[in-house]
Parts: C-alpha cells; structure tokens; sequence
C-alpha cells in the first residue's frame, strides 16, 4: 500500500519535472535556463526521495518506471496531428503514392557499399559486443546480473548501430565512432583486468 500512495507524487514529480525541460527547450536560451534548471532538480528529487522510503534498491526503481510514464505522457500530451501534404511527383512527373520523403542520393560505389556493410555487420557486433563487455567487467553488483545485461546490451546496441549505419550518409563518421567504440570498450575491460 505504501508502494501505490508513493506512485502518485513520483508521478508528479516526473510530470513536474518533464514539463519543465520541454518548456525550457522551447524558450530562448536566457529564459530557458530557470527552467532547465528546475526541470533537472524535481528529476533528481523525484528519483532520489523514493529510497528513503522504499529502500535503496526498490526506490529509484519504481521512481524510475514512474518518471518515465510521467515524462512520456507530457511528451505525449503535445503531439499534433497535421493534415497529409498534397501529392508530390516523381522524377517522371507522376504523382508519388508515398508521402515518405525521398532517400537521399548518395554516392554508391562498391568500396561504400563494403564498408557500409562492414559496419552494420561484424564491426557493429563488435562494437556492441565491446559495450557489452565493458558493461559486465565494470558495473558493480552480483556477477549473473552483470552478465545478462550485458548480453541483453549486445543486440540492442547492434541493432543501433545497423541503423544508424544504413541511415547515415557520413560513412567515415559512422566507421571512427564504431572503431572508437569497440576499442574504448574492450580497453576499458582489458584494464580492468590489470586492476
């Protein structure tokens, strides 16, 4: 019973909270910071009082879940439905069935190709592998736990990474922060095992 009275001013707090920061991210930036700043206090407040009166473990848990639910209901409470544009045409001059926007024409060559699909494969595995295994060594708590989020961490991280591969018109940024990722990942781990 404490638990379900304790939801509602986590909910508040979270709503509280959210509302501040989009309203300090649709400010000019001298106005926007009273509120930027007051947006990020009741989140703190909002996961930190909870563990005082749930416990340390079971508090900013349910905090969390809650600020969530609050902060996507204020994200949700602004959304606007628009009228579909009109028809555009394609290159040919029909009228487009789509209203998607047009891909954008990219240089296709066949190293581009290779690399890009390089990335979204075996180098964004690794990389996702390296967070992985970084989260594992690093994040304290019962060895079992570490391991399964960690491998729970492995095909999200890939799945992000094949995406924002294939969207990504900037290829050698996409390589330096896929590289720059597997390497940080796996040295953080590697020094971990020297300590």
């Amino acid at each position: 019973m404490m638990t379900l009275a304790a939801c509602l001013p986590m909910l508040a707090g979270g709503a509280f909270g959210a509302w501040a920061l989009r309203r300090a991210w649709r400010s000019p930036a001298e106005k926007g910071a009273g509120y930027r700043a007051v947006g990020w206090a009741a989140m703190v407040a909002t996961l930190v009082w909870p563990a005082f009166l749930l416990g340390d473990t079971r508090g900013p848990f349910i905090a969390l879940a809650m600020l969530s639910v609050a902060a996507l209901a204020v994200v949700a409470s602004g959304a606007t439905v628009r009228p579909a544009k009109a028809r555009r045409s394609d290159r040919a001059g029909r009228a487009s069935d789509s209203l998607a926007p047009e891909p954008s024409d990219r240089p296709t060559t066949r190293w581009r190709n290779i690399l890009r699909w390089l990335l979204a494969g075996p180098i964004g595995m690794i990389a996702a592998m390296a967070m992985g295994i970084c989260y594992a060594v690093w994040v304290p708590g019962e060895a079992q736990t570490r391991l399964l989020i960690g491998a729970l961490i492995v095909p999200v991280a890939w799945g992000g990474a094949m995406a924002w591969t294939l969207a990504d018109n900037r290829i050698l940024r996409a390589t330096a922060v896929l590289v720059g990722t597997a390497l940080t990942g796996f040295g953080l781990a590697i020094l971990k095992g020297f300590a």
